[in-house]
């Protein structure tokens, strides 16, 4: 019955993050939530498809204001998605996307799980997306979460039909749908691999976006006097995590409406669901549900008792004196037994024994919080460093805090236990008294063993899928890294209370900051990058860098060898470097020469110490809001030899944008590249450049540039190339492109990679020279081709291109050449931001091509072409 837990402790760890957020109240305002929904024993499961997918004002307002146990299932990490604040793409911007949502569940009190589905990008119906996702798994991992939250109530933020627009949406109002149906179905999802079963009383889909439809309307900006904010206040800091997605929102005050409407009902509401008051008509969210069936009228059972005490500790509240609660709080605890419901007589797997036992875990979970806060008690572990190697050992010291002043009772420690399930450390001699208003420290050591990397990539991914499965732990607990459990006597009752062990320090700017522990390997080995260019069948000289990070606390002589393949020699067949102790890092650079042939081929690193070979090492994925994420690979290098010939163009300017991988990529292939930050344009002279190039999206993530945009047009006008990559509806605006332009809304794009391409002016300039582009530079592209393509645009512009997904009509907005002045513009939609970091050859020779598209005296500056420069 220990699986039953599951809900217990997610909500210990949001009482115990690891770091402090702004919505998360302490003290009085925390224990008056935890009081009043202590006699509330309603679950409500909302499904979507990506991080951002979840309605937070419903979570919020339920969480916060109703005390419902309310969890989110995404299908997806939003992998396949862009990243406004970095460069990340792909399974590393679903690690920051899944701790962004991590973040948000931490201020709005909701619990979080995830399916096995890698967002493989945007897909037009959910047939299509059932083609990427095996349509039984994805159901059973649905079928999985439900049975382990056990909801009374669904709400899918999604309708199933093609008004969702993206097919992972439908896909995920179809699943969510069917979830309902079938959860209880033992026949189908056996009990033994399925846990018990469960038949969710109601479902609702989302009806924000359709409210003619709804059935049910609430105020989700109702305002708490306890929290001094409202509900939708607290979801709009909530939904401001998602900083990846640009979804900074306000925090507006006032009436702010949510909508649902009821599509099914087991439960013994209205029959016209417009009757109803409450998502939870007809079903029973006191405790009185949990009273046993058949219990003799009149006989008072614990569910009575329970009752009462929770109308006293209501009733002691004092938000100047918590401690006042104790004695109500103490009495109730006792009545929770630890596994099996006594009443039910013993541990029956029955609906009503199942939802009994979930509904007292999560009691017990609210009792231990809300005495723990009634008490004054706080826990703190802090470690020496914030990495541990695995096999090695850290000193840890758990402090406990009893800080009330008022009431004279001291409480004990039982014991204290760090135990992540991978690392344990001793606890001190106890038991130990902590007396008010003191503390009591007591040493450990974590002694570590594997590797603190997120759990979902251990086992790679099997077409878009992951290949681990997910279990009956909320992502919180999958997540939650290396921990201390503590168990502490307030009077007589027994309440266990958890904590990270964190890596404390005081940031001269941030002020106290904490990092959760890690474990690394003793030695760490990376490469720059998993996937170089390099021109084919030509002379190569190229710096290797490998790049060593020791976690061991001991001196190191580390030996660094290079694999390579036929064609390449090393400048040393090997270096030997230091690693004096943990956390120091150094370089050992190679030089490379020799010559290739067109095709992909591997570079690999080893470093050996002490005996041990290191082949692989971690990237740090490090923002201010979210949990430092330590992602691992192997220490390899693909080198993609690529016959293409560059324009002669003495110098080119970048301007990056976001999730911006190109620039690197060009240079390898010896471009000559300058990069120019966005706010530099307005000071740069560019009349140097024989062309400039601007990042995706960069009109979006850079107001400096808009504000500079004319600079940019004046120097096409004066006989300079400028190749602009995809931007969203920023290009539209006027005074943005040279000549008018239109996107529908939502945006026509070709998400079929293989899409046929069809050439419209086999004669352009940008399909031939300095590279004939053929069919075979279509082949191999990742995720998509084109995005965000103009529907309308003026005359003058050339499209030179044409495709379009299965069934969609064509589009020749993939890459649109016209002349401004003397020079020439460039736009284009394909998706270069991907194909280029994945190493594709075709499209790194179609790029060339668009960089020398405006040439005619090759090798020569605006400045040459115009005696005057232009208007610079």
């Amino acid at each position: 019955m220990k699986r039953f837990f599951v809900t217990a402790a997610a909500l210990l760890i949001a009482f115990h993050a690891p770091r402090r957020l702004p919505a998360q109240e302490r003290g009085a305002a925390a224990l008056g939530e935890l009081v009043a929904g202590l006699g509330v024993t309603a679950r409500v499961l909302v499904v979507g498809a990506h991080p951002d997918d979840e309605d937070t004002r419903l979570i919020a307002w339920l969480v916060r204001g109703r005390h419902v146990e309310t969890a989110y299932l995404s299908l997806t990490r939003g992998d396949g998605g862009q990243n406004l604040i970095g460069k990340e793409l792909g399974e590393a911007l679903g690690a920051i996307r899944t701790e962004e949502l991590l973040t948000a569940r931490r201020i709005d009190g909701g619990t979080q799980y995830f399916a096995r589905a890698y967002d493989y990008g945007f897909s037009k119906s959910a047939d299509e997306a059932f083609t990427h996702w095996p349509h039984d798994s994805l159901l059973n991992d649905v079928v999985t979460v439900v049975r382990t939250f056990r909801p009374h109530v669904i709400v899918s933020v999604f309708s199933g039909t093609p008004r969702d627009g993206h097919g992972q949406h439908q896909a995920a109002g179809i699943l969510a749908r069917e979830a309902y149906d079938l959860a209880g179905d033992t026949a189908r999802f056996p009990t033994g691999r399925f846990g018990p079963a469960w038949t969710p009383s109601k479902f609702y889909r989302s009806a924000a976006f359709n409210r003619d439809a709804a059935t049910l309307a609430f105020n989700v900006g109702e305002y708490s006097p306890l929290l001094g904010r409202s509900y939708a206040e607290i979801a709009a800091e909530s939904r401001s995590q998602h900083k990846s997605q640009a979804f900074g929102s306000m925090q507006r005050k006032g009436v702010i409406m949510d909508y649902v409407t009821r599509e099914a009902t087991r439960a013994p509401a209205p029959r016209d669901p417009k009757q109803e008051r409450s998502l939870f008509d007809g079903v029973d969210t006191t405790l009185q549900r949990l009273r046993p069936a058949g219990s003799p009228a009149g006989v008072l059972t614990r569910f009575d008792t329970l009752s009462a005490l929770v109308r006293a500790a209501r009733t002691a509240y004092d938000p100047f004196d918590p401690s006042v609660s104790i004695l109500a709080l103490a009495r109730a605890r006792r009545l929770l037994t630890p596994e099996c419901d006594a009443d039910a007589g013993g541990c029956r797997v029955g609906a009503a024994a199942v939802d009994r036992e979930v509904s007292l875990a999560g009691l017990r979970a609210r009792v231990d919080r809300a005495l723990a806060t009634a008490a004054g008690l706080a826990i703190e572990a802090a470690a020496e460093r914030e990495i541990v190697a695995s096999g090695d050992s850290v000193p840890v010291t758990v402090t406990i805090y009893n800080r009330r002043i008022r009431d004279p009772r001291p409480v004990r420690v039982l014991s204290v236990r760090i135990d992540s399930g991978r690392v344990t450390g001793p606890g001190a001699v106890l038991p130990a008294t902590v007396l008010p208003d003191s503390v009591v420290q007591i040493s450990g050591v974590v002694r570590a063993a594997g590797a603190t990397s997120p759990w979902w990539l251990a086992e790679g991914r099997e077409g878009d899928m992951f290949r681990r499965a997910i279990d009956r732990r909320s992502e919180s607990q999958r997540s939650q890294g290396i921990r201390v459990e503590a168990r502490i006597t307030v009077g007589t009752t027994v309440v266990d209370v958890t904590a990270p062990v964190v890596y404390r320090y005081a940031d001269p700017v941030k002020g106290d900051v904490s990092r959760p522990l890690a474990v690394a390997p003793a030695v760490s080995v990376t490469l720059d990058r998993t996937i170089e260019y390099a021109p084919a069948n030509a002379p190569l000289s190229r710096d290797v860098q490998v790049h060593l990070r020791s976690a061991s606390t001991r001196s190191r002589d580390v030996t660094v060898r290079l694999a390579l393949p036929p064609g390449l020699r090393p400048d040393s067949a090997a270096r030997t470097v230091t690693l004096p102790g943990p956390d120091a890092q150094r370089t050992v650079t190679f030089r490379v020469r020799g010559t290739l042939p067109a095709g992909r081929h591997t570079i690999g690193a080893t470093a050996e110490s002490g005996g041990e070979a290191f082949t692989n090492g971690y990237v740090l994925v490090d923002y201010d809001h979210i949990r430092p994420q330590r992602l691992y690979r192997d220490a390899r290098l693909q080198l993609q030899a690529v016959d293409v010939k560059l324009p002669a163009v003495a110098r080119v300017a970048y301007v990056p944008g976001a999730s911006d991988n190109v620039a690197p990529a060009l240079q390898q292939l010896r471009v000559p590249l300058t990069v120019i930050q966005p706010a530099a344009v307005g000071t740069t002279d560019l009349s140097d450049f024989g062309a400039v190039i601007l990042g995706p999206r960069v009109y979006e993530s850079s107001p400096e540039l808009v504000a500079n945009n004319a600079r940019l047009l004046d120097y096409a006008r004066a006989g300079g190339t400028l190749v602009v990559q995809y931007q969203q509806y920023e290009i539209t605006q006027p005074g943005i492109a040279p000549y008018p332009m239109t996107v529908a809304r939502p945006h026509d794009r070709v998400t079929d990679e293989n899409a046929p391409v069809r050439v419209l002016d086999s004669a352009a300039r940008v399909l031939n020279v300095p590279n004939r582009i053929t069919p075979a530079d279509f082949a191999g592209w990742v995720q998509e081709r084109s995005l965000y393509m103009p529907r309308t645009f003026d005359d003058r512009y050339h499209p030179v291109l044409s495709m379009n997904d299965p069934g969609a009509p064509a589009n020749s907005g993939a890459i649109l050449v016209a002349p401004v002045g003397r020079g020439t513009y460039v736009y284009t939609t394909l998706s270069f931001f991907r194909q280029l970091p994945a190493g594709n050859a075709g499209a790194a020779r179609l790029f060339a091509n668009l960089i020398g598209a405006g040439r005619r005296e090759e090798g020569r500056g605006v400045r040459a072409k115009a005696a005057t420069g232009g208007r610079q």
